[in-house]
């Protein structure tokens, strides 16, 4: 029988042999100051600009689809939630200041939101309108993906699945070039947008998010009322946002608890 444990011990070395700790973010009112290790092989500017080359080609497919909309009424409304919480983003992070910021909507029936490294945002039209959103609740549902792009949850993930790799394949072979670079291109998509986060990450994600909206001046109240709305619709078949943001009633509860936190940042924004 094959031993399970050595080959995640091997990678559990290896991971931490090529990973700095880091702090994402700092100065929040919310209490997310763990630390993060990330693979200092795999650098934040390279995964944003890899990213930046996926969003790209997703903008064009929906382009080409005549699905991406830059002119209605609720392009204008999605952009303008999104200007107020990118300039409370630096509070967060600093540099987030630099980042070259898109915000995009395509239309389409799907659930689903993301906001992906370096600030590459993209809401589909099927959450504002099936779901019947607020300002205040949209701004809950991007504030929320802003935070996983502003804690780098997906080049973290990547990292964590690099040291198992490494154990498989040897760390020698795993950095290369040629197919190597294409592999990881497609990983930085899979860990930057598509596969689910771990509950720690989705909890601080809530957290940041709900500080985010509450400095831009929404109201931090509409985090449970969107995940009420989201359990709700969950019914009928999981949305896709369910997909890769699991909610449940700890969730719900994890928020109340912050809600007290945030207030006097709303009430601050909005006197």
């Amino acid at each position: 029988m094959r031993k399970p444990f050595f080959p995640l011990a091997l990678a559990g070395s290896l991971l931490l042999a090529g990973c700095q700790a880091v702090n994402t973010t700092s100065g929040d009112a919310v209490g997310v100051n763990r630390k993060q290790y990330m693979f200092s092989m795999l650098s934040t500017d390279q995964v944003n600009q890899m990213y930046a080359t996926s969003y790209k080609d997703t903008l064009s497919k929906a382009s080409a689809q005549g699905a991406l909309d830059k002119n209605s009424a609720e392009a204008k409304r999605v952009q303008a939630v999104a200007d107020r919480l990118i300039a409370q983003a630096p509070k967060l992070r600093p540099d987030a200041a630099q980042w070259p910021w898109e915000v995009n909507l395509i239309k389409s029936d799907e659930l689903n939101a993301n906001c992906g490294p370096g600030g590459k945002i993209i809401v589909y039209t099927g959450i504002i309108d099936k779901l019947q959103l607020s300002d205040d609740e949209l701004a809950a549902v991007m504030g929320h993906e802003i935070a996983h792009a502003l804690r780098e949850h997906g080049r973290e993930a990547m990292s964590k699945a690099y040291g198992i790799e490494m154990a498989k394949q040897g760390a020698g072979a795993l950095f290369g070039l040629g197919q190597d670079s294409l592999a990881l291109a497609d990983t930085v998509t899979q860990y930057g947008m598509t596969l689910p986060n771990s509950r720690a990450n989705e909890n601080e994600a809530d957290l940041i998010g709900l500080e985010l909206s509450a400095r831009a001046g929404y109201n931090p109240n509409a985090a449970i009322t969107l995940w009420k709305k989201m359990n709700a619709a969950g019914g009928a078949g999981q949305p896709e946002f369910l997909s890769t943001h699991p909610s449940d009633a700890n969730r719900i509860s994890a928020l109340q608890a912050a809600i007290p936190k945030v207030m006097p940042l709303y009430q601050a924004a909005k006197g």
